[in-house]
């Protein structure tokens, strides 16, 4: 039997704001409202569909495998942004990016807290261990 992620609910206090917050870093597109939700599909097919809460939104973690030009043109954006970005999902190493298994990857946050992760390796897949 075959079983992929097909989509999962991102909590947002902004639905909107959300969406286009990840589209927009990600080089992805913000799609037409399904429902309640705001979707921006990945190219692997897994939708993220960003639902508004008025309640408290507990961090949630999702990481972008990227290539490597991709990591380029995000990372560029993140810095563009003026956001805070880490070399590890505790936020010890603030302003580093890692080199995990021959890679590169580095966290930062949503508007929401959602931790946000984009890496150009999958762990596991090189010599090194994540830090």
């Amino acid at each position: 039997m075959a079983v992929e992620l097909n989509h999962t609910i991102v909590a947002a206090h902004d639905k909107e704001e959300s969406a286009r917050f990840l589209a927009d870093l990600l080089g992805l597109d913000v799609e037409p409202p399904y429902g309640p939700f705001i979707p921006v599909q990945v190219p692997n097919g897994v939708t993220l569909d960003f639902m508004d809460t008025s309640g408290t939104i507990t961090p949630q973690h999702y990481a972008f495998l990227v290539s490597e030009d991709d990591f380029d043109a995000i990372f560029a954006r993140i810095r563009a942004a003026g956001l805070a970005y880490w070399a590890d999902p505790q936020h010890s190493r603030r302003g580093e990016i890692n080199h995990n298994d021959g890679g590169r990857g580095a966290y930062f946050d949503d508007p929401n807290g959602h931790r946000l992760e984009i890496l150009t390796r999958p762990y596991g897949s090189g010599g090194d261990r994540p830090s």
